[in-house]
């Protein structure tokens, strides 16, 4: 019996084969595309509502759905929820965002808002810092932020800022002189205004550092304005064991301890004749009495 042998089939032919096999599959894929765009712009995929969850006191919900659906870009398979949680999360009082697809063609969005506990910076400024100890700007025009303290400092500092006012809150509330603002300034020491518009100067140091000198002053300062009857109108802490202050025609530092070593007397100026009406209190220390 003769073997049989096959043909192997002519260039010209496995060159038209090849071609009319790769057009079929580029046809076929162009077919999928076309109908994989048509279904992806299909009106049914559009967005039709958008799901607003989270305890929002600073937003109205119907205004703010409606302004936000203006922004978004795209269909429900074809939206990107990455840059959706952008544009919400760039709202005033807005913290953080998450947001979910929810079938067949609705959005859904849960808010967090910003909790301020104190303005930041100068005053008259729109920004706050929250319970986070994160600065963020936001108009505030509620009752609520009108009684907030001020915090000041670096904008990266402003969680220690926040964490040494709360430290320090319940010393001066202790004797009805809440801190009304707190600043770190750019040369690492701390000052603070209470609400009877006295100035402090707290020093440098670390939180422990700094309670410790306003206890020792709140724990002698009513002993020293009693014995005056004067209001305080400032008080520098930055002694190592005491502390000086200013009153109504009065400057005074603890007798309990002793000066800096670094201070150094100041001259007195010779006196100059005045009348008894017009005559003012001479500086003294506390205890010292006048003669």
């Amino acid at each position: 019996m003769t073997p049989s042998y096959a043909m192997p089939m002519p260039l010209d032919v496995r060159l038209m084969t090849l071609v009319t096999s790769v057009l079929g599959w580029a046809f076929v894929a162009a077919v999928l595309m076309a109908g994989g765009m048509w279904a992806v712009r299909h009106p049914v995929w559009s967005i039709k509502a958008i799901e607003v969850h989270g305890d929002l006191k600073h937003q109205n919900e119907v205004t703010f759905r409606a302004h936000m659906a203006s922004k978004l870009r795209g269909s429900f398979l074809t939206l990107d929820l990455a840059e959706v949680k952008q544009v919400f999360e760039s709202v005033p009082w807005v913290r953080a965002a998450v947001v979910e697809r929810a079938f067949p063609n609705r959005i859904r969005v849960t808010l967090q808002e910003h909790q301020a506990v104190a303005w930041w910076g100068q005053d008259g400024g729109s920004r706050l810092v929250n319970r986070q100890g994160e600065v963020f700007e936001a108009s505030a025009e509620d009752d609520e932020t009108d009684v907030l303290p001020q915090l000041a400092g670096p904008d990266d500092q402003a969680s220690r800022v926040k964490a040494l006012f709360e430290r320090l809150k319940p010393l001066f509330d202790t004797v009805d002189t809440p801190v009304q603002r707190l600043e770190l300034t750019a040369q690492g020491s701390w000052r603070a205004v209470l609400d009877n518009a006295a100035n402090m100067e707290l020093g440098r140091g670390e939180p422990a550092d700094i309670e410790a000198r306003v206890n020792r002053y709140l724990s002698t300062i009513g002993q020293v304005t009693q014995q005056h009857g004067r209001r305080v109108l400032s008080a520098d802490l930055r002694y190592p064991t005491a502390y000086a202050v200013r009153m109504q025609g009065v400057t005074t530092v603890d007798p309990s301890a002793p000066k800096p070593p670094t201070a150094k007397p100041m001259p007195r100026p010779a006196p100059k004749p005045v009348t008894p009406a017009a005559a003012k209190p001479v500086a003294k220390p506390v205890g010292a009495t006048t003669h």
